[in-house]
């Protein structure tokens, strides 16, 4: 401790401080804090130093390119995406735009579960409508998948191969529990018995379900602007050895006991509520054993750090995954969870309901083509991931100051059309002398203007992408204000010539904001 009063430690900072071209003077403030004042021209070429970085403006080194892994979506492949998940992928394509412009590497990985029940019952669902097709009618288990989705899945088979995969109704259900009395075990019946009868075909059964809704998965999510570096199979773990592989490591490091023939994590050690099942006394693997060993794979590849995005409902899974990290020998901080709450649809008013298995939701495809792309990415965004968020359909799709997405938009096209008027080469203004830029009005929109690199560091940081949309929709009000007080196109040529500097680098930080989230940047509107 320095042991003496503020203000003269104060004093003696601002005389050690160099001479900067940037600093117009700086002042002692109240019990000892300093307050820096910079140079209205360095103010005033923030516009020319926007425009030469162009695209880089806003980017940073805070990453020091350290490898990131962020692994979103991952929904079962089991139907449709649902305009919930459509919150965690615009979460996720988002935050790995954010962090790749805040300088880390960047990986964007889907984990398809390819292994589970869920994918049971997908293919159960799928041969049970094929047999009704075919004449061998077997009662359709309320608790299988609903969706028209499955039934077209079902003619595709029979279209392809006929009768081949058919089996008497009365074989499909000898020996299955009673539905009534237990709907799970019925299924679980079910399926048994499919795997039974099909013998070898019940692969290809699982594989065309799987396969077609992979398939309609990956070009939804395209068409959304949302792509990945790599589809990780959940099969491929169990084919490798790499679940039983991660299960011996925690054996090896004493965090393996056997109860009643299964065996268990000891995941209360770790900060968990209870300790978790890996193996099965039938010999089966758990999800979370599967879980365990592709979170070890994805240190093994190398990544400085891992991002998973879950829903909010699993919020109580990040103790036993982090805790079973540590236990293997990792650090379990190189291991980060964002989570994201479902959006909830409303439409003229009415909550919508979702169900995957019901078959009544509503698509991720469907919300696209009713309020745009646009609307659908930038409305994800403007919450915090885990607040909840409702999604208003009539607001999404309004074209009014409102529709924060419009406002935004309009503000880049408004840009646009005085470039169209004025007609003049917009390279040039790169090195535009904006020392004419001297009103209220004009410092205000420059202030703004250099907030945008904080707030990509902000939100890289915090893994937070709405601190982006709320900086737009702030500097898009700031420009029409700007706008609707100023005339741009003046008869003075240096005057004019700035302005117009200053508008363009107010549309190219636009640009770049909405690009980080998934949002187009019209020229007209």
């Amino acid at each position: 401790m320095l042991k003496r009063p503020p203000r003269d430690v104060a004093a003696q900072l601002i005389a050690a401080l160099p001479a900067s071209p940037c600093l117009e003077k700086a002042e002692i403030a109240g019990a000892g804090f300093i307050n820096l004042f910079l140079k209205r021209s360095f103010k005033q070429k923030l516009v020319n130093r926007i425009l030469q970085a162009g695209q880089d403006y806003g980017k940073n080194a805070l990453g020091r390119k350290k490898k990131v892994q962020i692994e979103f979506v991952s929904a079962n492949p089991t139907g449709p995406l649902h305009v919930g998940h459509g919150r965690g992928a615009a979460f996720g394509a988002s935050l790995a735009n954010v962090l790749a412009a805040a300088g880390f590497d960047v990986a964007r990985e889907y984990y398809v579960n390819d292994a589970g029940r869920q994918m049971d019952i997908l293919a159960l669902s799928t041969w049970l409508r094929y047999l009704a097709l075919a004449g061998e009618a077997v009662p359709f288990p309320p608790n299988a998948y609903q969706g028209d989705y499955v039934c077209d899945m079902a003619h595709q088979i029979l279209a392809a191969h006929d009768k081949r995969y058919v089996r008497p109704a009365a074989q499909v259900v000898a020996g299955v529990p009673d539905v009534a009395t237990d709907a799970e075990a019925h299924l679980d019946g079910l399926i048994a018995n499919a795997k039974r009868l099909l013998g070898g075909d019940y692969e290809y059964i699982h594989g065309h379900a799987l396969n077609e809704q992979l398939a309609d998965c990956r070009d939804d999510l395209t068409e959304f602007g949302v792509t990945f570096d790599h589809w990780f199979s959940e099969r491929s773990l169990y084919d490798s050895g790499m679940v039983e592989l991660a299960v011996k490591k925690l054996e090896e490091h004493g965090h393996i006991y056997a109860q009643d023939g299964a065996k268990w994590f000891r995941s209360a050690h770790f900060g968990d509520e209870k300790d978790r099942v890996v193996q099965r006394e039938n010999g089966q693997y758990t999800y979370f054993a599967s879980d365990i060993a592709y979170h070890l794979n994805k240190f093994e590849r190398g990544f400085d750090l891992v991002i998973d995005v879950w829903g909010a409902d699993h919020h109580g899974y990040i103790p036993r995954v982090k805790g079973a990290l540590e236990a293997i020998g990792f650090d379990k901080e190189r291991l980060a969870v964002a989570l994201v709450q479902f959006a909830v649809l409303y439409r003229n008013g009415q909550k919508v309901s979702m169900s995957t298995r019901a078959g009544e939701f509503v698509t991720l495809r469907e919300l696209r083509h009713e309020v745009g792309n646009d609307a659908a990415r930038f409305f994800y965004v403007l919450r915090k991931s885990d607040q909840h968020l409702d999604f208003d359909l009539d607001l999404a799709k309004s074209q009014s100051n409102e529709n924060p997405v419009y406002y935004i938009q309009y503000a880049h096209a408004r840009v646009c059309s005085v470039h169209e008027q004025w007609g003049g080469d917009a390279a040039g203004l790169k090195e535009a002398d904006t020392s004419a830029l001297d009103s209220g009005h004009e410092f205000a929109l420059l202030a703004r203007l250099g907030e945008y690199p904080e707030a990509v560091e902000i939100a890289a940081r915090e893994m937070a992408p709405h601190v982006i949309a709320f900086y737009l929709k702030e500097l898009a009000a700031e420009f029409h204000s700007y706008y609707n007080a100023t005339r741009v196109l003046v008869d003075e040529e240096s005057l004019r010539l700035a302005r117009l500097a200053l508008v363009t680098a107010v549309r190219q930080v636009l640009h770049n904001g909405l690009l980080l989230l998934g949002v187009s940047a019209p020229e007209k509107m």
